[in-house]
């Protein structure tokens, strides 16, 4: 394999990032805001799941008793 001198990589950074496609900053927003929807709606799913299983562990600790 080829030793590449400090400089050649610098230069082969340069290079592969001028290839890079950076998203819009519309792009950007829209991400963020489903990001922010997503995470809202499993937040809800998951708070309303353990308030499920939290009632039935309460009354089979009830029943226990």
């Amino acid at each position: 394999m080829a030793k590449t001198t400090p400089i050649d990589f610098i230069r082969q950074v340069r290079a592969e990032t001028a290839k890079v496609v950076w998203p819009t900053r519309r792009e950007t927003w829209m991400t963020g805001v489903m990001v922010v929807i997503m995470t809202t709606m499993l937040g809800t799913f998951f708070f309303a799941i353990d308030s499920v299983f939290d009632a039935a562990v309460a009354l089979l600790l009830s029943l226990a008793k």
